[in-house]
């Protein structure tokens, strides 16, 4: 029914427009031309009055005498966001409340032959919070937005705008059946070994009246007896030497695929299909002489976890397309990652988001829609997030991807850390309820509601992410730490080599977008820090001011624009190397690193590594390095510099490393060799240097180059605007059409190239050593390349 001419108006408006579903008010008001492109400048000021109305879709469709004649007609909405009344041929029946709850009726009794009209009401959801908020003694932090089971983000955050929007944004179809449909599908592993896999299904089968039906997967099947309603068939499935899902850099990614098929009689009633991969996962938290070790078992193997946090790909999520979603999980795999973070302040993602993570070996950390704020706890409300908890759970337990559901995003560590109780001017009889209704729903309902549903081995619940906040010593040896001690809290780069955790799941710092995606979100004549335009696309309140303070530690600050915005990518790009590299070199103690944050939902500058049209920063490049599976690192170590071989692959390896000290000018000045073993999984300091004997030498422009095999690593002893750099002369050779070399008479700092026409390098903002040459894989033949390294901004 997606498909039928559908109209909306805003409610005792006769005018109507033409609407598309799914979709949302703001763009078919967009596609109207009846506002602005909401992106576009400061738009977004200017459109807030959309939120605070009352929304009416519609449309007529025909139904023929035989379609009637089916037993069943069910009306379906996949997303109904949020709060809608739904008339069928003018009568109600339907009152959704929850963005993300799947909504079905029996409609047949509804429904007559030729024209139907099905209408949708959405009510504000802004006012239907502050109507919920009056009904309380006290004010919950976070205000309107934390009594509506509505996409956390819309109601704006630090990189995202407020777009309080309302729609049928997920598909809505009449569904016909008669005697029998398939439900549900789940499994477990009752048994995995080399030789054999055991799986048990559980298929929930609906049937119109008692009858016996036949059960096929794939080429085993049995006959069951049914009573009328749901029924619950299990059945059991071997799989002779069964090959493992592996996650991405560890093996592959296998999956079998599975067809279901009830039948009657040799007439077959409903399908469905089913890929699922074969792994055992567990979260390893033992206590130890530090605290308590946090860390994933994937096949009986520790894995180290790399990765980011993903928050929704747009403000509007039906212009969201399976491609986006797929294209945002390839450039995960692409920079080495294993694992994504689905944050607590958006959306359950799309099944593609999940099937591309299943098909490209990336685990999810899957939290539930919760984020920053307490929420409420009456029974109404619990019930409702119940009944959203089971209907995404069933949704996506089979993903072989899906390692670890949360309970929420910081909404432990707010109210233990963020001073909420003096702010809201608590008593303690509110504060004891307060806690006392997160603990319902975080601590009893989503544990208690996950056991109803998950065989043990799919269970695994933290209630809260992080378990405890920066500030307090205990988040670096327990539990999973956001630590923001780095741009929240001003510290320098340096610090993060010193404030380890054992599990980092949130750390990030701000860098600008290319000027082609800020072009896109404004006029020319605003690409300067003072334009309204350019400052809403910043939503930190002190965010351009934040960069800017790191930027005079480490760079020497350009006056030109691009420059700024190319000189911001790199501190940040710096900033996240420290970090990553940090965290890696103290495995095992450390056990996982997921920045903040992936991706974008509109054109902004933010912690992203990716913008919101997918192009890479110079960070997403830098991740890319700093998460090979097999990794070298430099770390300043008091008299020393420490070298460290990071190994995550499975399996050890002996080889001859070099160490040399070049001269920005190509000199070599000392070199070493050693021939090495690495042990598989591990981390290991394989050189050492005395910071005495390099005193002969200047380390402003002196590099130490080490290599080992394929794997190298280029390490620098003054921060960027310390370093004496000279003019480079950087050549540029098309080797074909897919490939060039670069070359410079003396060291070329951070090289970025760019061109006329739209076209992806393997690898940009790099380093050239003086007399070496570099080969880059392009995706299409470059036209007219530009080239900028750090020096032309130093001047």
């Amino acid at each position: 029914m997606s498909s039928e001419n559908w109209t909306f108006n805003k409610q005792n408006e006769t005018q109507k427009q033409k609407a598309t579903i799914p979709g949302t008010v703001h763009t078919d008001l967009f596609q109207n031309q009846l506002i602005p492109d909401p992106f576009f400048g400061a738009n977004e000021k200017q459109l807030q009055w959309i939120e605070n109305e009352v929304w009416e879709y519609e449309t007529y469709f025909t139904l023929s005498e035989s379609e009637l004649k089916n037993e069943n007609i069910d009306l379906e909405f996949e997303g109904l966001d949020t709060y809608a009344t739904v008339y069928l041929n003018e009568k109600v029946v339907l009152e959704a409340n929850n963005m993300f709850r799947n909504w079905r009726i029996s409609a047949k009794s509804q429904l007559k032959m030729g024209t139907n009209h099905l209408k949708v009401v959405f009510h504000s959801a802004v006012q239907k919070g502050k109507e919920e908020a009056e009904k309380l003694s006290y004010t919950l932090p976070e205000k309107e937005r934390v009594f509506v089971r509505k996409a956390q983000y819309q109601f704006g955050w630090d990189w995202g705008p407020r777009f309080v929007t309302v729609g049928i944004w997920k598909n809505v179809q009449l569904k016909f059946w008669n005697s029998a449909k398939i439900e549900n599908i789940k499994y477990s592993q009752i048994e995995l070994n080399d030789q054999k896999a055991i799986l048990e299904f559980t298929t929930e089968v609906s049937v119109f009246k008692e009858k016996s039906i036949q059960l096929k997967i794939n080429e085993k099947s049995a006959t069951f007896n049914l009573k009328k309603g749901k029924n619950k068939i299990k059945m059991q499935y071997e799989i002779a030497n069964p090959k493992l899902w592996w996650s991405n850099g560890l093996g592959e990614a296998n999956l079998y695929s599975f067809t279901f098929e009830i039948s009657q009689k040799n007439q077959l009633m409903d399908s469905k299909k089913l890929h699922i991969g074969l792994r055992t996962i567990e979260l390893v938290k033992e206590k130890d002489q530090f605290g308590s070790s946090f860390y994933f078992k994937l096949n009986g193997k520790p894995v180290f976890m790399k990765g980011a946090n993903v928050v929704p790909p747009d403000s509007f999520l039906p212009r969201v397309s399976d491609s986006t979603y797929f294209s945002l999980v390839e450039n995960a795999k692409n920079a080495n990652m294993n694992m994504l973070r689905v944050w607590g302040g958006g959306v359950y993602f799309d099944d593609a988001f999940y099937e591309a993570c299943d098909a490209k070996g990336i685990l999810v950390w899957q939290d539930f829609m919760f984020a920053c704020a307490m929420y409420p706890g009456d029974e109404k409300f619990v019930q409702n997030i119940k009944q959203e908890v089971i209907d995404n759970v069933n949704r996506l337990q089979n993903h072989p991807s899906i390692a670890i559901w949360c309970g929420n995003n910081e909404n432990d560590e707010g109210w233990h850390n963020w001073g909420w109780q003096k702010q809201f001017n608590y008593s303690k009889a509110d504060s004891t309820k307060i806690w006392n209704d997160y603990k319902k729903v975080f601590h009893e309902m989503i544990p208690q509601t996950l056991d109803s549903l998950l065989p043990k081995e799919k269970n695994i619940y933290w209630s809260s992410s992080p378990s405890k906040g920066w500030g307090r010593k205990e988040s670096l040896t327990q539990g999973d730490v956001h630590y923001w001690g780095v741009w929240w809290g001003k510290e320098p780069f340096e610090i993060y080599e010193k404030k380890v955790g054992r599990f980092i799941s949130e750390y990030g710092f701000q860098g600008m977008p290319n000027l082609g995606t800020l072009q896109k979100s404004m006029a020319q004549e605003d690409l300067n820090f003072t334009s309204e335009a350019f400052r809403n696309h910043q939503k930190h309140p002190t965010g351009f001011e934040t960069i800017k303070e790191y930027m005079e530690r480490d760079y020497v600050v350009p006056k030109d624009f691009e420059d700024y915005l190319y000189v911001s990518q790199l501190l940040q790009a710096r900033g996240m190397k420290t970090a990553i590299e940090a965290h890696r070199r103290a495995k095992p103690y450390c056990m996982g690193t997921l920045y903040w944050q992936l991706n974008d939902c509109w054109p902004v500058t933010s912690w992203s590594s990716l913008d919101y049209y997918g192009n890479w920063k110079a960070f997403h490049y830098q991740a890319k390095r700093s998460f090979e599976n097999v990794m070298l690192s430099v770390a300043d170590e008091n008299e020393k510099f420490k070298v460290y071989f990071v190994n995550d692959n499975l399996e050890s390896f002996s080889g001859k490393m070099e160490l040399e000290l070049i001269s920005f000018d190509g000199k070599l000045l000392w070199k070493t060799s050693k021939e090495i073993t690495i042990e598989e999984n591990l981390s290991t300091i394989v050189y050492e240097l005395l910071k005495e004997d390099l005193k002969l030498f200047d380390l402003q422009q002196t590099v130490l180059k080490v290599q080992f095999n394929e794997v190298k690593s280029n390490y620098f002893f003054a921060k960027p605007k310390e370093l004496k750099l000279q003019k480079p002369t950087i050549q540029i050779k098309m080797l074909n059409d897919f490939m060039i070399e670069i070359s410079s008479d003396v060291l070329a700092k951070d090289v970025f190239l760019s061109t006329e026409n739209e076209v992806f390098f393997e690898d940009n903002y790099f380093d050239v050593l003086p007399n070496q040459k570099r080969i880059i894989n392009v995706s299409k033949t470059p036209k007219n390349i530009k080239v900028k390294s750090l020096f032309d901004t130093m001047q």
